[in-house]
């Protein structure tokens, strides 16, 4: 959903608390020229302003998923989760890698961490070297998608990927690009380590996997929070005192997470929730049959 911003009485249950140095415009201040963050708070504002204005908002999200969100946009019509058919795949922007479903099949049922940050986010060689480090640490078999050119900075050429592959062999498998969806209805999947990016972030809930934040910048931040306050479905990467998530914290994460038998439930039921929705008689099917009617009176 957009970010929304609202002062008022009483508390909201289900609109997940944000640190104050996570709010979009300022997690951008790092990584930004001051204009762009200029630019993003003015964009946030007339939006804002903006969807009061509109007839309907169409949003890719449930009622169920975000009730108190939901009810601060009284015009907002929830159809999510909306999630591109497997057959179909939309918005790729490299190659698909299919060996990677290959690969699952072998592992055993609910044991792989997945590892996909998508289209944004990048990390520099100290941090690509952390999660590398922290991955092959974890003991766990892993799918690791990284795009061509995923590290910044200086040293970004020091980094071997393919001595990497060979080391981890056996236990982890690397590519540039996954089917994502295909990946997160895989039964030997287990958790999600994602920046939470909203479509990654409903596509994980739809498939019932846990998560492992690492949000970037943005409106991510928020969904983080959804998962790890809200719903209860993941638990949040720290960074230590140089500003790196550091192997020793993705080792500590995964068991931690993969060992954590209520989360597992919790995403098993937020998933049936999600299912629910988009079935016939849920919610967002019920909206779906409302927009159509109100698009064959225009």
């Amino acid at each position: 959903m957009a970010f929304l911003m609202k002062v008022g009485q009483g508390k909201i249950q289900m609109v997940p608390p944000i640190d104050a140095s996570e709010i979009p415009w300022v997690s951008l201040a790092s990584t930004s020229a001051p204009e762009r963050r200029r630019n993003n708070i003015q964009n946030v504002l007339k939006t804002n302003m903006s969807m009061p204005l509109a007839e309907v908002v169409i949003c890719n999200t449930s009622m169920e998923l975000e009730p108190d969100a939901l009810a601060l946009l009284p015009n907002a019509l929830p159809l999510g989760p909306l999630v591109a058919p497997t057959s179909r795949p939309a918005g790729h922007f490299l190659p698909e890698d299919l060996a990677s479903l290959t690969w699952l099949d072998a592992q055993p049922a609910g044991s792989v961490v997945y590892v996909a940050f998508r289209s944004s986010g990048f990390l520099d060689a100290t941090q690509f070297q952390e999660l590398s480090d922290g991955l092959a640490l974890s003991g766990r078999p892993f799918l690791w998608v990284v795009r061509p050119k995923f590290t910044t900075g200086p040293g970004q050429d020091r980094f071997d990927l393919n001595a990497f592959k060979r080391r981890v062999e056996g236990q982890g498998l690397v590519v540039g690009w996954a089917p994502q969806q295909r990946v997160l209805s895989h039964p030997a999947v287990a958790c999600f380590v994602s920046h939470c990016g909203w479509n990654s972030t409903v596509e994980g809930v739809l498939h019932g996997v846990s998560f492992l934040c690492w949000p970037y910048f943005a409106d991510q931040f928020c969904n983080q929070s959804y998962v790890c306050n809200v719903w209860g479905t993941g638990a949040k990467l720290r960074r230590d005192e140089r500003g790196v998530v550091s192997k020793e914290e993705v080792q500590r994460k995964v068991a931690r997470l993969l060992g954590d038998g209520e989360v597992k439930a919790r995403a098993a039921t937020w998933k049936e929730v999600a299912c629910g929705s988009i079935r016939e008689g849920g919610s967002s099917h019920g909206n779906l049959l409302k927009l159509v009617s109100l698009l064959r009176q225009q």
